[in-house]
């Protein structure tokens, strides 16, 4: 049986807890890996297990009935899955799967529950990641709303090199377009444009950041709002 995590783990939501409160977790917290397109909730489903991700990142993907599948959110270090549970409810509301494999740490959503009842600091922690992550899903259906593809393109490039290490990112054009709803030629035309701008650099299967000042630029206002918060 593998050993509790300590609190030297990546998890930025479990490394600023208190020593109570994380405490009430570790005996509960198992270390698992997270490989690429790993389903981490099901829409609709009970949500059994929640995650901490340490590396890699997962995205949280909306598809309303007979329309197109996109991306609402992304879930890297910083947070965590099953915020339905942190919000008293059972079910998933969206899919949620891993993107860019990783690793983290699985709790289930039995002895989540304990903890959040035994602690009012611990539940608090957690909504405040829950109002973080909504912040972002508001900011994403601003972006999809008012910005071009390639600003969102810009952005969504951003967003994922905030939670991988290194500056080269596994992505496929098919992915970018699910991610950000739009037809794969469209994705296609975007990354040519960025790549002649020297902003970026691709190859099958990657795409490399060349110039991060320069991709804040091109986002147009898009990016920052997510970061800060």
């Amino acid at each position: 049986m593998p050993e509790s995590p300590s609190r030297s783990t990546s998890n930025r939501i479990l490394s600023r807890l208190s020593a109570k409160d994380f405490a009430l977790l570790r005996p509960h917290l198992d270390p698992i890996e997270l490989p690429l397109r790993k389903s981490l909730e099901v829409r609709n489903r009970r949500i059994d297990n929640i995650y901490f991700v340490e590396r890699g990142f997962a995205s949280v993907v909306a598809d309303g009935s007979g329309a197109r599948a996109i991306e609402v959110g992304l879930i890297g270090r910083e947070g965590m899955t099953g915020l339905a549970v942190v919000l008293g409810k059972e079910r998933a509301s969206h899919d949620t799967f891993m993107q860019a494999a990783g690793a983290g740490l699985r709790i289930s959503a039995k002895d989540l529950r304990r903890g959040i009842d035994a602690s009012v600091s611990l539940h608090r922690a957690f909504l405040g990641y829950a109002h973080s992550f909504l912040e972002q899903t508001a900011q994403t259906a601003l972006a999809n709303g008012r910005s071009k593809i390639e600003e969102r393109l810009a952005r969504w490039l951003l967003m994922a090199r905030d939670r991988l290490d290194g500056e080269e990112l596994p992505l496929t054009h098919e992915f970018l377009s699910i991610m950000l709803g739009v037809r794969r030629a469209g994705v296609t035309t975007a990354l040519q444009e960025l790549e002649q701008s020297g902003l970026i650099s691709t190859r099958r299967g990657f795409v490399t950041i060349l110039d991060r000042n320069a991709l804040e630029k091109n986002a147009n206002g898009a990016y920052a709002p997510p970061n800060g918060e």
